[in-house]
Parts: C-alpha cells; structure tokens; sequence
C-alpha cells in the first residue's frame, strides 16, 4: 500500500524521471535515505515499472499514427496468445490493448507516412494470426499521451 508520501515521490517522478535522488528528497520533505529507500521500494515492488525517454516520433522520422481496431476470426487461448505476442514484439506498434466486446484489439501504429503505413498494414497487420477484420483511423493531432495514472 502506497502513502501520501509515495504518490508524492511518484508525482514528481513522472513529470521528471532523472530527477536525481536529492533533489526528490528536497521536494517530498524527505531527508535522502528514507527518500531513496521508498524510491528503491516502489521500483522493487513494480509501482515504478522503469524509466525512459519520452521521444517524439515525429522528431525521427515517425510523425504519422493510426488507431488499428482488430477483430479476430476465432477467440481462443492459442490463437490470443500468438496475436498478443506478435504484436508485443513489432516495434512500430507501440501500443496495445485487449478489449471486451468488439473489436477485439486496439493498436497504436506509427510509421514514416501514409506510404509507410500502407507497407506496414500489407505486410505486417494483415498477417498478423486470426485476424479476421482491420478497422484503421487516422490520427489527427495527439493532444495527451503517455499522462500515466492520476496521482
């Protein structure tokens, strides 16, 4: 269970990952120990899943994104477990969701352009096992992403 103390260290967190230890400490009204032992606690106990870099994929030649809705064919354990696992391992599909009801999936998919989706949707999303229908939107303009849970 997590305290006030906790969600404060992760708000700050999560509008600054590389915040150093110190200066989180400064900030939650910690003194460092304690800090970096609750820190240490939320990453040992999987609260923090991991840090990264928050990169825009416009800024490296990854600016168009699509909203892909699968519908699979069968809805079965072996045939899940094969689609779920594809997806998790291609790298231009950068979110994914198993939903109740219909569709079955919700995709994130970026690439370079509409030229570059076009190749990916022929190549990788229509071979992906037991799909049965692909439903892609094409998104607009990103207005949040990535906010992480309310704090």
């Amino acid at each position: 269970m997590i305290d006030h103390i906790d969600r404060n260290i992760l708000r700050h967190l999560k509008e600054d990952g590389r915040m150093t230890a110190t200066a989180l400490a400064a900030k939650v009204g910690l003194t460092v120990a304690p800090c970096h032992r609750r820190l240490r606690d939320l990453e040992t106990s999987g609260v923090i899943r991991g840090y990264k870099a928050d990169i825009d994929p416009a800024a490296v030649g990854l600016g168009f994104e699509a909203i892909v809705f699968v519908t699979l064919r069968q809805v079965d354990r072996s045939t899940m477990e094969i689609f779920e696992n594809r997806v998790a391992d291609n790298p231009n599909i950068v979110e994914a969701q198993r939903l109740f009801g219909s569709p079955d999936y919700l995709l994130k998919v970026i690439a370079e352009d509409l030229p570059g989706y076009q190749r990916f949707y022929d190549a990788e999303l229509t071979s992906l096992p037991g799909v049965e229908r692909l439903t892609s939107t094409l998104v607009m303009k990103n207005i949040k992403s990535n906010a992480g849970p309310p704090l």
